[in-house]
């Protein structure tokens, strides 16, 4: 008989489960593959032809390990926003990125503010740490800037989190409402601002910070515009001393040649990106209009999904989304009343958006017998 392991009192009080059940899981319990993949706000329009080619010469040299350093990533994505390359980390996501920065800056603990009902991975990370999570709701579909500064000045917070655009609702706030929101930060307090739908948002979103600044650290990713989240590429534009932090504790090689060889073509073609903003505004509208033509209200959106609100409370939402799944069609929901009386739809091609209008029809009048 062997000794169990000794875990941490922090590990060993923590469950064991992931934010999300991803479709695969799905597929397995149901013993079928989904007739269309809409539920993790992936891009079915795929990566930059030039991406792909680059990956697959890049195959030709996985015996070696990736640059440690992403020097030549971390270079063109300093000339793309006008930075320094020291004010550019990549990871594995913003997920992995989230995850680092948690365990440099929280101990058990330590206050950290987030809207109830926001992207669950980063509290995943603060949980894991022994962090404490103050939640305020959100103000309507939007999150609250004033409501998070507010609790993060009662409880002297050291990050606050927001998404802008946000998921799982697709709102977003200008420009102009970030800018004030940075300037009313307290005094130690470190904004993490989730910028995953940037790339597919509307002229006047992305807010102009010194990168320099102390005050702010913002994630981006080729997960979701780019196409290419299968590859786990993100990155965090930040200020020098906390850049440079990260090394502490990052995966120094878990960013393999392919990954940075993709990422690297993807950002070099800006056309196919533009061309994917172009796809994706065109399938939110198809999105919307099969949601109207059913009844439904489809919310504004500033991402590559479509938040749609069902008109119901959250436990006729939920019988849609399993009415939905059980036709083939995988789509999510938001976690949180009052946004749980939605689903979420991610934006793909005509076949998907077909298969989602026959399916929504079957799946409402199941829901409503």
């Amino acid at each position: 008989m062997t000794d169990a392991p000794r875990y941490t009192p922090l590990a060993a009080a923590l469950p064991a489960s992931v934010p999300f059940v991803g479709p695969e899981t799905q597929e397995r319990s149901l013993g079928r593959p989904f007739t269309a993949r809409l539920g993790a706000n992936e891009s079915l329009f795929g990566p930059s032809p030039q991406a792909i080619t680059a990956m697959e010469r890049a195959a030709r040299e996985v015996w070696m390990y990736g640059d440690p350093e992403n020097h030549d990533l971390r270079q063109a994505l300093a000339a793309h926003h006008g930075v320094r390359p020291d004010n550019i980390v990549v990871g594995e996501g913003i997920d992995g990125l989230l995850g680092y920065l948690v365990r440099l800056l929280i101990g058990p603990g330590d206050p950290v503010v987030t809207s109830d009902g926001a992207y669950p991975t980063f509290n995943f990370h603060v949980t894991g740490f022994g962090g404490a999570l103050h939640k305020v709701p959100y103000a309507g579909d939007l999150e609250s800037p004033d409501a998070l500064l507010a609790r993060a000045a009662e409880v002297q917070a050291k990050l606050v989190y927001l998404a802008n655009p946000d998921n799982p609702m697709g709102s977003h706030h200008p420009a102009t409402t970030l800018a004030a929101m940075i300037d009313r930060l307290p005094q130690g307090t470190l904004l993490v601002l989730d910028e995953a739908y940037i790339d597919l948002a509307p002229e006047g979103t992305a807010v102009q910070i010194d990168a320099d600044d102390p005050r702010v650290i913002r994630f981006r990713t080729f997960s979701k515009g780019y196409g290419m989240a299968g590859l786990r590429v993100g990155y965090a534009i930040a200020a020098p001393g906390l850049i440079s932090a990260f090394n502490k504790v990052r995966n120094h090689f878990g960013m393999g040649r392919i990954a940075q060889a993709g990422a690297l073509a993807a950002l070099q073609d800006q056309a196919w990106l533009a061309q994917v903003r172009a796809r994706v505004a065109e399938a939110r509208a198809s999105l919307a209009a099969i949601a109207t033509a059913n009844g439904l209200r489809p919310l504004p959106s500033a991402t590559n999904f479509l938040t749609v609100d069902c008109g119901g409370d959250g436990a006729f939402a939920r019988a849609v989304l399993t009415g939905l799944v059980a036709r083939g069609i995988f789509v999510r929901m938001p976690f949180v009343a009052p946004h749980d009386r939605c689903i979420r739809v991610s934006c793909g091609d005509a076949a998907a958006c077909a298969a989602f209008a026959a399916a929504l029809p079957e799946a409402l009048a199941a829901a409503r017998g």
